[in-house]
């Protein structure tokens, strides 16, 4: 949020300066009434009102998007403290040597997500660094702040930035610059068979966005860029810094998730650091 001050310095003393005192009140008092009869004029089309905010809570562009991280707090969001903090305006997931994982941990926002959404958030993740962006997701009651469902993927080394990844279920539905097709299946208890090598194996590859080199060399190395997810119905669209990373349409009617959670990762590994900040919001009709 970008605060703007205005500074109006006026110099009345000038004007009055050897003005007879009782002509200078009856000018103020004079000019008192003028003011108020010319605001009570003024208010009836609008004008001479109270300063409004111009914080209409968007990114400024006009377009519907909303923030929903405070760059202050960790208010709105769910997580372990003891991994995520606030720093200078920006939401930090670190793992220390003194705080390594034995499962994924998300810290997961509170508010109202709605089903069909466009998201767009800033990200510098660390050289060896692991996380993702997890939205229409379920909680997994049995892992603290843990989350199941489809994974916006990131990574410092961009071997799968961009991808979509199903956190505990489908895995990997599409790859890096990968348009895919996921067909139904006949159960959800038959997941494991389909699953193999950290790929889905009943998806679809229809065609490609580019190689696998051109999407890496549109991302920057433990600098900022920007995710742009766009969820709609049953597509799933992934941008980086503008460029379309991966393109799902999932027809598995079983596996399929409609709405739910949205939350970011730290994952299962070396220490390793992720920032985020910039998180807009603009629900779809």
């Amino acid at each position: 949020m970008k605060i703007q001050d205005s500074l109006f310095g006026v110099n009345k003393l000038r004007v009055i300066r050897n003005y007879p005192l009782n002509n200078i009140k009856i000018a103020n008092a004079f000019g008192r009434g003028i003011l108020a009869i010319g605001c009570s004029l003024l208010l009836t089309f609008g004008a001479c009102q109270a300063p409004q905010s111009t914080d209409t809570g968007t990114d400024g562009d006009g377009d519907g998007f909303v923030q929903i991280f405070d760059g202050k707090t960790l208010d709105g969001w769910e997580g372990d403290e003891n991994l995520w903090r606030v720093e200078d305006g920006k939401l930090i997931g670190e793992i220390t040597p003194a705080t390594q994982l034995d499962r994924n941990s998300f810290i997961i926002w509170k508010g109202d997500m709605p089903a069909d959404f466009e998201l767009k958030v800033e990200f510098k993740i660390s050289k060896n660094g692991n996380s993702g962006i997890n939205y229409r997701s379920e909680r997994v009651e049995e892992v603290p702040y843990g989350l199941r469902g489809y994974q916006a993927d990131l990574d410092g080394q961009k071997n799968y930035t961009g991808s979509n990844y199903e956190e505990r279920r489908r895995t990997t539905l599409a790859s890096q610059g990968e348009v895919v097709v996921v067909p139904a299946v006949e159960n959800a208890d038959s997941i494991n068979n389909y699953s193999q090598g950290n790929q889905w194996t009943p998806r679809n590859v229809t065609s490609s966005l580019g190689s696998r080199e051109s999407m890496q060399a549109a991302i920057k190395d433990e600098d900022w860029n920007e995710y742009h997810l766009i969820v709609n119905g049953n597509r799933l669209q992934h941008k980086v810094n503008g460029v379309l990373i991966s393109d799902v349409t999932d027809n598995d009617t079983i596996n399929l998730r409609t709405d739910g959670l949205l939350g970011v990762q730290v994952h299962v590994g070396p220490p390793m650091k992720i920032a985020y900040k910039n998180f807009r919001l603009k629900a779809l009709k």
